[in-house]
């Protein structure tokens, strides 16, 4: 394939929202449910849950079951019994770090429901931390948003913020990787040069930079792939 036509195909998957959603989605949900096991284990929740939230940190936990498996009405409106709904949580403990997080599983739910205005209302809400796994999944979970709302310029804008929350090869690259095709769609071949450069540069472990040994043949990084169509 030509370099051009290598570009007009990303051209035409970026245009349609819908298409560049769909290929994120799986990684965006499980992100959101590893979120849901590093609250669940206590594993950085010190950053958003403290003492005084015991009783809230309760009720979030009795949610989570919803979340994982995907049924987000419950996740969100509650089940009629035990559990009231993250958005209730969300109300009932407004400016507190429980509020916090029951805005990041209200915005992921929304937006695992396709109501995008919604989950950005929700995720601009929730505050980000100094952790290196939930902040990052949530400002990319919001940047996946503006995609489908077609706010290009802020999508790039929290897939960078999520790369430099991130700071380490394994998903930090992944969001850089689609800042770029972004920028790509937009024609700013230019910027998208410099981030997937940025990738090759700043994390050479990662799975785009490695080069790989394909049956005793030695192929090219993936990156450099990248680097290339956007010369």
């Amino acid at each position: 394939m030509s370099q051009q036509n290598q570009i007009l195909d990303v051209n035409e998957t970026i245009a349609k929202s819908e298409a560049f959603i769909a290929k994120y989605k799986k990684i965006l949900i499980l992100s959101a449910v590893a979120i849901a096991a590093v609250v669940a284990l206590g594993v950085g929740a010190v950053y958003y849950l403290n003492a005084q939230n015991e009783k809230a940190q309760a009720e979030i936990a009795l949610g989570q079951k919803y979340f994982v498996t995907g049924e987000w009405d419950k996740a969100l409106k509650g089940d009629g019994a035990t559990f009231k709904g993250y958005e209730k949580i969300a109300s009932d403990y407004a400016f507190t770090d429980a509020a916090n997080i029951a805005h990041l599983y209200v915005g992921l739910s929304y937006f695992n429901k396709g109501e995008y205005k919604k989950a950005i209302e929700h995720l601009e809400a929730f505050s980000p931390k100094g952790d290196a796994s939930i902040s990052p999944n949530a400002l990319a979970a919001l940047a996946n948003a503006y995609v489908a709302e077609k706010q290009l310029d802020k999508a790039v804008s929290y897939f960078k913020k999520a790369a430099d929350k991130a700071d380490n090869p394994a998903l930090s690259p992944l969001y850089l990787i689609q800042a770029g095709e972004i920028l790509e769609s937009q024609n700013k071949k230019e910027e998208a040069n410099k981030i997937y450069t940025k990738i090759k540069t700043d994390y050479p472990t990662s799975q785009y930079s490695m080069v790989n040994d394909q049956n005793g043949a030695v192929v090219g990084a993936e990156i450099d792939k990248y680097i290339q169509r956007t010369q």
